[in-house]
């Protein structure tokens, strides 16, 4: 961006995030995640430390907080109050350290841990010992008086307890501070109710401490938990270290707040180096859904009081304090093109080419935007600031677009008439939502469908990807899949991509895949509205011929083990082809249709494709390459989980998600990629996604492996 343009840039930042703070803040409602925001208030800060000219004191990144909303009187912080700077990587909390070591050179620094609650800063102030005023952050000088609602609190003690030898009555001020949240059931509870809906704990915490009526906050559960304190020297009694321990570190702090009845949350860490912290971070990332509150991150705390204070604070931020935050699920992009992609089936998938951002750990630049109607209904334009998430914590999709940020200067979309790759025409059926491509073959038809045909759920052969096949493909060494089996080494060994052993080892691997199931076959065949249910479901309606053959070692592989012990034996049984060929051709459209789980669309498809002439000629040249279809034997199969459907997130310990999801299939059961209210379980393991969270809105139950395991024992 030149000057002006950056100019005109954090104008509309500034304006979209001072809407979102008084939605955010004084409403206490928000349709933008967190993480979005989080983004754009760093892009703000990027381009005011590019161009300091253009900032302003009513700038977000200047000030601490939110706009009061006037509802509550206002009173003045003892201490001006500041928020924390966010870091996102290992490598800026690294960055962090080295910037606040200078500033005590030749000490070694130490550090504590705490879980960086998702809920609502309060300062509260005591008295002689009991409670007097509790005040929301607000603009970090004047804050919202919230006492009335505070002292519903259970967790929040009215008077603080007796220190040894310290009389009640000659304590001074004490102001603490903490953060008051509510735990994911409590947010269950409001929302199953049927008043109104908080799209999230930090949104009903806030929304409750600004209660008018205390008696609705008394009904809410709020919990607070404490990390600050302040003590304030009283001329009448003057501290005296030997009647109050000033606490000289963070450890001495929280161990403080406990003597004096104040809740701390119990997972704070102390520790002797970063790397430690780093360490702890990667836990939290696997370990934060088994909590029953939300948290965002960890926040990381200089350790010692001395340090801190040598290391003081900028105009709005601590130095010797930051928030490490979790791998943004959400973030936000801009729109730097968007072209079209030709599937496997020729769906044409407008994709959106983003400016790179980082979303759950990864960089993104591209996110899909599904079909025409999506893009219009959304009204995305080339150069829109959008929200962006991964869909299914997988693909990028584009969520919103932030058109308060729009310059004038965004390009609307329009839809090719012909195929960008082929110059084909492009149809769009009645009913449909999907362009498509005319021509069958089309050279980026042929390439995804060959990309699909070597996919791990499909023949799973490795050394494969996109760049080996298009290289394949413009070498004229393959035409289809069926070639792929006969290609040899002298071939290979000529080529940009397999030097060395990689052409031998795609051999092995290509000679291992010759053996497949016939679920993974069907599916690997790419036929329009054939998924892996829908292909398992037709290969165990076929009663196919089988004989035994011998197999290599090697090929002893997964798939032969989805319903049975490994072959102890070297022979497999096995069926051909041809017999499939023969199994589905003697099905009428009724008896297709009649098939449980498959339904008029899908019928038409497989009576159609298996009955194209062209279709059935290159089945023949793949079993004339040798493919043969593994005949599974389903021994032990029991009707232990008859009915009951599963969603698996996350890495179990010991089972794939494959092999886990034959288990259920085994066992009657039947596994699903999409968590709802007829979900019985959600098998979760290590890190798990959205699945976990959705689940336990809607009061799913979460079961590990081991439960699992249990169940079909």
């Amino acid at each position: 961006m030149d000057k002006n343009q950056s100019k005109e840039r954090i104008g509309k930042l500034k304006e979209w995030l001072k809407k979102w703070n008084y939605d955010y803040f004084v409403l206490d409602k928000s349709d933008v995640s967190e993480a979005a925001r989080d983004q754009i208030k760093k892009e703000l800060h990027e381009l005011e430390d590019e161009f300091p000219e253009f900032i302003t004191p009513d700038s977000p990144t200047q000030r601490v907080g939110s706009v009061l909303s006037g509802k509550f009187a206002k009173i003045k912080h003892i201490t001006q109050k500041q928020s924390l700077s966010d870091v996102f990587s290992d490598e800026e909390l690294t960055d962090w350290e080295e910037r606040i070591q200078k500033l005590v050179p030749g000490e070694k620094l130490d550090f504590i841990t705490e879980l960086k609650l998702d809920g609502l800063n309060l300062s509260i102030v005591y008295e002689k010992g009991k409670l007097f005023k509790a005040v929301t952050r607000g603009n970090g000088v004047f804050g919202e008086d919230v006492t009335h609602t505070v002292r519903t609190m259970p967790s929040v003690p009215l008077t603080l307890r007796e220190l040894d030898g310290f009389n009640l009555e000659n304590y001074p001020i004490i102001e603490v501070g903490g953060e008051v949240f509510m735990s994911k059931n409590s947010l269950k509870k409001i929302n199953d109710e049927g008043g109104q809906q908080f799209a999230n704990p930090r949104n009903a915490a806030a929304g409750t401490v600004r209660q008018l009526n205390p008696a609705v906050a008394a009904k809410r559960n709020l919990e607070m938990y404490f990390y600050s304190i302040n003590i304030i020297p009283n001329t009448q009694y003057p501290i005296s270290k030997s009647q109050i321990p000033i606490p000289n570190t963070q450890l001495e702090t929280l161990e403080l707040l406990q003597k004096l009845g104040l809740r701390t949350e119990k997972h704070y860490k102390h520790h002797t180096s970063l790397d430690t912290v780093l360490s702890d971070m990667k836990d939290w990332k696997k370990k934060r859904d088994s909590l029953a509150y939300e948290i965002d991150g960890l926040v990381v705390k200089v350790n010692s009081v001395r340090h801190q204070n040598l290391m003081g604070s900028t105009a709005k931020s601590p130095r010797y304090a930051t928030a490490y935050k979790f791998p943004a699920e959400q973030s936000t992009s801009q729109i730097l093109d968007i072209e079209i992609q030709v599937g496997r089936t020729g769906a044409l998938t407008p994709v959106a080419y983003l400016k790179p951002t980082q979303i759950a750990g990864s960089t993104v630049s591209r996110a899909t935007l599904h079909n025409e109607d999506e893009i219009r209904r959304k009204d995305v334009r080339v150069g829109d600031t959008v929200i962006i998430q991964k869909a299914g914590d997988i693909i990028p999709e584009v969520v919103e677009v932030l058109k308060d940020l729009r310059t004038g200067k965004e390009t609307p979309f329009k839809m090719p008439t012909k195929c960008p790759v082929c110059g084909s025409e492009i149809e769009r059926p009645d009913g449909e939502v999907v362009s498509r491509c005319t021509n069958p073959s089309c050279y980026a038809i042929h390439q995804q469908q060959l990309e699909h045909f070597v996919s791990r759920k499909a023949f799973d052969i490795d050394g494969l990807g996109e760049k080996v096949i298009e290289q394949l493909i413009s070498e004229k060494l393959i035409e289809d899949a069926a070639d792929l089996f006969e290609l040899r080494y002298e071939d290979l060994v000529q080529l940009e991509f397999f030097k060395d052993k990689k052409a031998q080892n795609l051999l092995d691997s290509l000679e291992v895949a010759e053996i497949i199931s016939a679920p993974r076959f069907i599916y690997a065949l790419g036929i329009r509205y054939i998924g892996e249910e829908t292909a398992e479901i037709l290969a165990d309606h076929l009663q196919l011929e089988t004989h035994e053959i011998e197999i290599k070692a090697e090929q002893k592989r997964d798939q032969m083990t989805l319903f049975s012990e490994e072959p102890k034996s070297k022979k497999v049984a096995v069926a051909e082809i041809g017999n499939l060929i023969e199994e589905i051709q003697k099905l009428t459209l009724e008896d297709l249709n009649e098939i449980d789980g498959i339904g008029d669309k899908v019928a038409d498809m497989i009576y159609d494709w298996f009955n194209n002439s062209e279709n059935v000629k290159y089945l023949k040249k793949l079993q004339y390459v040798g493919i043969k279809l593994l005949s599974e034997k389903k021994e032990g199969k029991t009707d232990k989980l008859k009915n009951q459907t599963f969603v698996i997130t996350g890495t179990l310990p010991s089972l794939s998600r494959d092999k886990a999801k034959d288990l259920i299939k085994l066992n009657g059961g039947k596994a699903t990629a999409t968590v709802s209210k007829k979900t019985d379980y959600v098998l979760a393991g290590t890190e798990p996604g959205s699945k976990y969270r959705k689940a336990e809105k809607l009061g799913v139950k979460i079961i590990d492996e081991p439960e699992f395991l249990n169940l079909i024992k």
